[in-house]
């Protein structure tokens, strides 16, 4: 059963937030919107979303995620370009987590790129 508040950290349902791009239905039209939406998608374990919003060039094959890792929290930290008009952007966020009763996070700046007018995870900026 999907979370009654998105997992992403906005004030909205998890329906009204990024379940509606989890779903098919829509293509989030930002950079940070996809980012927030790969976020919640780890948190709610939708493989499919994720691989779909990965750039062809850099995306695994197949993903598995770790059933004893718990997505509690982002935060955004930056960003540069990724706006409605723009190709190319990047979103720099601190993931929380709980893996077998410890927490951490995971801190990284990643990189996006618009491909036939959908925003795609490409990777992360060393």
């Amino acid at each position: 059963m999907p979370p009654a508040s998105c997992p992403c950290g906005l004030a909205e349902s998890y329906a009204a937030c990024c379940g509606r791009f989890h779903d098919g239905g829509l293509a989030a039209p930002t950079a940070e919107l996809l980012m927030r939406s790969r976020f919640s998608a780890f948190a709610v374990g939708d493989t499919a979303y994720l691989l779909r919003t990965w750039h062809p060039g850099t995306r695994p094959r197949q993903l598995r995620l770790d059933p004893g890792q718990e997505w509690t929290r982002l935060e955004i930290l930056g960003r540069t370009g990724g706006g409605l008009l723009q190709t190319e952007g990047t979103v720099e966020f601190r993931a929380h987590y709980r893996h077998r009763g410890r927490d951490g996070f995971l801190e990284e700046n990643s990189r996006f790129r618009r491909e036939d007018g959908h925003w795609v995870y490409l990777d992360a900026d060393a």
